[in-house]
């Protein structure tokens, strides 16, 4: 896929009844017009016009760079 990235949210939180901590991840297929990411940076994206089947963010820019 050229020119798109996938970018995964994960979020803590505690259940209400169990008060067991649970991860849930959130992926979003994102629009990167130059292909700068990279595996394991860190993003800041947005919400935009319907780009493709699938693709809805567009990225803003590079927060971290991976090592």
């Amino acid at each position: 896929m050229d020119k798109t990235a996938v970018v995964t949210v994960e979020r803590q939180f505690r259940h209400r009844m169990y008060k067991k901590m649970i991860k849930k991840t959130k992926r979003f297929i994102v629009h990167d017009e130059e292909n700068k990411t990279n595996v394991g940076d860190i993003v800041e994206i947005m919400e935009t016009r319907p780009l493709s089947k699938l693709k809805r963010w567009r990225l803003i820019n590079i927060i971290e760079k991976s090592k």
